[in-house]
């Protein structure tokens, strides 16, 4: 089919799950207590932790700050969510171009 790539067969997790069932549990914390230390409402936690939002550029920033791990790594994680769930939910038909590699 057109348009697939080498995505993992399983569905990556959404960030939000990694929250909400590893990490606020190790740290003993809820949704309200996270929300205060991040600098963000607990509606806009809310949303990611129950998988209604996605990860924005500053919610990246500001989960990498708190957990020392970057922003790119909760980027990545939501990127590689999304990209699963649009090659294997959406159907696009494109035919691939031929082109000479040593060109680009």
């Amino acid at each position: 089919m057109a348009g697939k790539t080498n995505l993992p067969a399983f569905q990556p997790s959404h960030p939000g799950e990694i929250l909400r069932e590893d990490i606020m549990p190790a740290l003993g914390m809820n949704v309200t207590e996270l929300a205060n230390h991040l600098g963000v409402s607990r509606q806009a936690l809310s949303g990611l932790i129950n998988e209604r939002k996605s990860v924005s550029m500053e919610m990246a920033q500001r989960l990498g700050l708190a957990f020392g791990n970057k922003a790119r790594f909760w980027l990545a994680l939501q990127m590689q969510h999304d990209a699963w769930h649009a090659e294997n939910t959406i159907t696009v038909d494109v035919e691939r171009l031929e082109w000479d590699h040593e060109a680009a």
